[in-house]
């Protein structure tokens, strides 16, 4: 039987230009755009079923037409999705600026994703593991669901996975690691493991991680990924392509996804960490941030 894993968070409308150049400030800047899924959480899921494995997506969307395209999308995927409506807020929505080496920055609006605190934790029965978007970690509004997501998941024996989501949110809310406790898988790019960690090389950073909360993946990019249970670390290259990247969106996400499906099935660290980075290079070969 595939792995099962609830993942928690994030649910947005990517709004994806990818620019020709740099931005003409004040001035026009003729790029392609698209309206597209997204989501750290979101994608995720989305990923995972890609990746052979069960997936549902616990979050909150607004009583919009961008809320039921979020969903749709959802469903047309694979997922299934336990989702409150927030009749105050509107769906989350992220500016994505793609520029033409791939390299992606967000301008994110959480939308109904900041009010995900304001309704009771509901998790399925049926799941082997619990994947917490960072992004409801470090939003005040969404923090008390997430946490109270990861104290039942730990209850019920399942295997808790956090990603850290962003440097500059987590350079604000030094206290990330402390609410983890231990037991749990910790997932960062590089630059956010420098904010955790102080460290600037992924070994020692991934090892430092894993001594506060079990174990850590480090993630990075074009170099690879590094993993640590606290007793030592496993590093696999990037997986190689031909391709140039087009679009970074969502890769860390593929990553996540593509390493969670083959280790929760039973498979070796090392076999995981080579799947995940195969489905973070098929990430970077597309527009957008889900298969």
């Amino acid at each position: 039987m595939p792995p099962h894993v609830v993942c928690v968070g994030d649910l947005m409308v990517d709004v994806l230009a990818r620019l020709p150049g740099p931005l003409a400030p004040g001035s026009d800047t003729p790029a392609s755009v698209r309206l597209l899924g997204g989501g750290a959480a979101a994608n995720v899921a989305c990923w995972l079923v890609a990746a052979g494995a069960h997936a549902t997506f616990v979050g909150r969307v607004g009583d919009d037409v961008a809320g039921r395209q979020a969903l749709d999308g959802l469903t047309s995927a694979g997922v299934r999705a336990h989702v409150s409506v927030d009749d105050r807020r509107p769906t989350g929505t992220c500016v994505v600026l793609v520029a033409p080496d791939g390299e992606r920055t967000m301008v994110p609006d959480a939308g109904a994703n900041a009010g995900l605190g304001e309704v009771a934790v509901e998790l399925p029965d049926d799941a082997d593991a619990l994947y917490v978007s960072g992004y409801a970690l470090l939003g005040e509004g969404s923090r008390p669901f997430a946490v109270e997501a990861i104290r039942e998941a730990r209850a019920r024996g399942w295997v808790v996975v956090v990603d850290a989501a962003s440097a500059a949110p987590l350079a604000a809310d030094p206290g990330f690691l402390d609410r983890l406790g231990r037991d749990v898988l910790v997932l960062a790019n590089t630059d956010e493991a420098v904010v955790l960690t102080e460290l600037d090389d992924a070994a020692a950073a991934a090892q430092s991680i894993a001594l506060r909360t079990g174990r850590a993946i480090v993630k990075r990019g074009a170099a690879g990924a590094v993993w640590s249970d606290a007793s030592g670390v496993r590093s696999v290259p990037a997986a190689r392509t031909e391709a140039e990247p087009v679009d970074t969106t969502g890769a860390g996400d593929a990553f996540a996804a593509g390493f969670l499906a083959s280790w929760l099935d039973g498979a070796p660290v090392n076999y995981a960490l080579t799947e995940g980075a195969a489905l973070g290079a098929r990430a970077v070969g597309q527009v957008g941030a889900r298969p």
